[in-house]
């Protein structure tokens, strides 16, 4: 607590397979009655029940991949209602076999049943692609428009922590982006 004012919230990140967010239940409630923000990784490699876990143990703002969610409609259906973002990797996903490949990735089903999906890059070195790699790969493999992208774009800044007038700033510069890029393509 003495650098609190230097924290925005705590994660739960790592292997999940054997370590389902229940484990963790104490310290995040610890964290929240302390004002941070928390978020936890769940359902990349993890069952759909690690999700609901997060979300309803550990009382998180942004579940980190949440692929498994699609095993179980009544999650989907909350995070749906809740619009709990998810923060996706395809290309992480790809590297760890989560999905077969690009084409397979539950992406798309997830934006269609109106969850807030984000795309990202995890640990790009590692993995290999960075943001804009990620968003190519997902455009081209599941043939998303350029107001899925969009979307997908406005989503990350929606899930941000960033403070409201920066928030606002960002969804701003998206707009008028989106705006001039329609009227370039127009012309």
């Amino acid at each position: 607590m003495p650098w609190a004012d230097r924290l925005l919230g705590f994660g739960l990140g790592g292997a999940e397979v054997g370590n389902p967010p229940s484990k963790f239940a104490g310290f995040f409630r610890r964290c929240r009655e302390r004002g941070f923000k928390v978020v936890a990784h769940a359902g990349e490699e993890g069952p759909a029940a690690y999700v609901r876990e997060a979300v309803e143990l550990l009382q998180v703002q942004r579940v980190d991949h949440g692929n498994a969610s699609l095993q179980d409609p009544t999650l989907m259906e909350l995070l749906a209602k809740a619009q709990i973002p998810l923060t996706v990797c395809p290309l992480s996903n790809l590297k760890l076999k989560v999905v077969p490949s690009m084409e397979a990735h539950p992406l798309r089903r997830l934006m269609d049943a109106g969850l807030c999906v984000t795309v990202n890059s995890d640990d790009p070195s590692f993995f290999g692609g960075y943001i804009n790699d990620n968003f190519v790969a997902c455009q081209e493999a599941l043939d998303l428009s350029r107001e899925e992208i969009v979307s997908l774009a406005r989503n990350s800044v929606i899930a941000s922590f960033m403070p409201a007038q920066a928030r606002k700033a960002a969804l701003a510069a998206i707009e008028t982006y989106d705006r001039e890029t329609q009227a370039w393509i127009a012309a």
